[in-house]
């Protein structure tokens, strides 16, 4: 087997012990507290920042800007149409000429 073979396996099975030993702390509770909820409901944006914040620091100015226009978009609409807003907007500044 390949080396990339066995970082998909063990990638795969990192995620998936991940997974399982979340839910079976999470089974413990009968209530989840406030602070756990509070916290589990910012690991989608903490998880896309991780994605985001790299490419506009390290690309040109077409990112910065449509991070801008994604994160002021988010201040009003869903994330579907953030997301829908943001890859319109990459798109034509790339297309501009500013990636």
């Amino acid at each position: 087997m390949s080396d990339i073979s066995w970082i998909i396996i063990f990638g795969a099975l990192a995620t998936y012990a991940t997974r399982v030993g979340g839910h079976l702390v999470l089974s413990r509770f009968e209530r989840i507290p406030r602070r756990v909820s509070a916290a589990l409901d910012a690991v989608p944006a903490a998880v896309l920042s991780t994605l985001v914040a790299p490419a506009a620091v390290s690309n040109g100015p077409a990112e910065v800007i449509t991070l801008i226009i994604a994160a002021i978009a988010a201040l009003r609409f869903n994330l579907i149409v953030v997301l829908l807003i943001g890859a319109a907007a990459i798109i034509s500044l790339r297309a501009a000429g500013l990636g």
